[in-house]
C-alpha cells in the first residue's frame, strides 16, 4: 500500500513536471484525416488571447505507410472573425519530442510521437479561432490513426 501511494506521488509530480517543460494544453485540434480537394477535414478552437502570448503549436501523431510520406497542417487563424494569418507545419518538424515510436520494417513505417513544431506570439489581444487541415502527398499505402494540432501556452 505505502509503495502505491510513492507512486501515486512520483507519477503525480512527473505530470506536473511534463506541463511545466511543455506548457499547458489550451486547445487540441482533432482532425484524425488527410483531406483532398473534393474533401476538407478541417477541426477549429476559438480562444481568447492576449497580446504577448506565446502559443506552442505541437503535433500528436499515429501514422503508417509504405515508402515516403510528407504531412503538413494547414491552418489559418481569425481574429475577431476576421482573416488574420496562414501558415503550414511540417509535423514531423519538431524541435522536442515526447514517446517517439518509430518502427521500420523494410517499405514500412509506423510512427507515432508528440512534437512540438513551431511558436507563435500574439500581436494583439481578441478571440482567435484557429481552423486546420491535413495534407499529404500522395501515398496510398498512408493510415492515419491520429493526427492533432495541439496549442500550448
Amino acid at each position: 500500500m505505502k509503495k502505491l501511494k510513492y507512486t501515486a506521488l512520483a507519477l503525480a509530480f512527473l505530470l506536473i513536471g511534463c506541463n511545466a517543460l511543455t506548457g499547458e494544453e489550451i486547445g487540441r485540434l482533432k482532425i484524425n484525416k488527410v483531406s483532398s480537394s473534393e474533401n476538407f477535414i478541417v477541426d477549429e478552437v476559438s480562444l481568447d488571447l492576449k497580446k504577448g502570448d506565446e502559443i506552442a503549436l505541437w503535433s500528436d501523431m499515429d501514422i503508417a505507410y509504405d515508402g515516403d510520406v510528407n504531412l503538413r497542417f494547414r491552418i489559418k487563424m481569425y481574429k475577431n472573425g476576421k482573416k488574420d494569418s496562414e501558415l503550414e507545419v511540417d509535423p514531423t518538424h519538431k524541435n522536442i519530442t515526447i514517446g517517439e515510436v518509430k518502427t521500420k520494417l523494410g517499405n514500412t513505417t509506423k510512427w507515432s510521437f508528440m512534437g512540438k513544431n513551431s511558436e507563435l506570439k500574439i500581436k494583439e489581444d481578441g478571440n482567435y479561432t484557429i481552423k486546420s487541415i491535413l495534407v499529404a502527398s500522395k501515398n496510398s499505402s498512408l493510415k492515419v490513426n491520429r493526427a492533432e494540432l495541439v496549442l500550448k501556452k
